[in-house]
């Protein structure tokens, strides 16, 4: 199961995600959404830590985080 899950019709690819990862993992994505937006999408999910930032800050609550068990 991937650590981070985006959904991709919510999200309005305002970018919030993209600076809250400490890592710089997320990058917009190079297909847009029904809407017209770019969502996040993950570049090096080893490096995760799953610390949730990117989940806390989306204001459309279109990014999920899940820790391996």
């Amino acid at each position: 199961m991937e650590k981070v899950v985006v959904n991709r019709e919510r999200c309005k690819g305002c970018g919030l995600c993209l600076h809250a990862c400490a890592f710089s993992l997320l990058q917009f994505s190079a297909k847009a959404n029904a809407k017209g937006y770019y969502p996040p999408k993950m570049t090096d999910e080893s490096r995760c830590t799953s610390c949730a930032a990117c989940a806390r800050i989306c204001p459309d609550t279109a990014v999920s985080v899940y820790r391996p068990q």
